[in-house]
């Protein structure tokens, strides 16, 4: 994050933030971009829960609804819409159906944490899978639906691409 201080001066905030997300998302840069590659390793390196359960936090050491202390292994709860931001990229950056699994994988991660009603939270505890906070979450949901319709679009793609004779 970047602010600006009443004296005019810019101050920046280098926590790790899975906003960072919307470096692409919002076209200030492709999604294949170095920088932005990097940027996606950093976010899945540093934010992605090291238990069991897995999924990625908001931010490094997010206090909301804080399950545990240990910030090394989990730096915040995972959440739906983060590790969905996550699969985003992966979708966008795709260029096989082999590139797509990483995001088939949080597919998969998302519809095993699911209640079995098929509502999603807003997190998940980091280390029973139990849901946190608001349930259900209607962003965690849309962020679910475009995650998939992302993801079959590019598979089409690259099916055609695949099979176009044409070229």
């Amino acid at each position: 994050m970047v602010n600006r201080r009443p004296d005019g001066r810019w101050e920046s905030d280098p926590t790790v933030d899975a906003s960072l997300c919307g470096l692409w998302y919002f076209g200030m840069l492709p999604a294949d971009d170095p920088r932005i590659a990097a940027t996606m390793e950093v976010v899945r390196e540093r934010l992605w829960v090291k238990t069991d359960v897995g999924g990625l936090a908001r931010y490094e050491d997010d206090g909301y609804q804080r399950v545990s202390e240990d910030v090394k292994k989990v730096p915040g709860n995972p959440w739906f819409v983060c590790t969905l931001w996550l699969a985003q990229w992966h979708v966008a950056t795709a260029h096989s159906t082999e590139n797509l699994q990483p995001a088939l994988n949080i597919l998969n991660w998302t519809a095993s944490h699911a209640l079995l009603s098929g509502v999603l939270a807003e997190q998940v505890n980091p280390y029973t899978h139990a849901p946190l906070s608001v349930s259900p979450l209607t962003w965690s949901h849309a962020t679910l639906i475009s995650t998939v319709r992302e993801y079959v679009m590019k598979r089409l793609e690259i099916r055609e691409r695949l099979f176009d004779y044409d070229e």
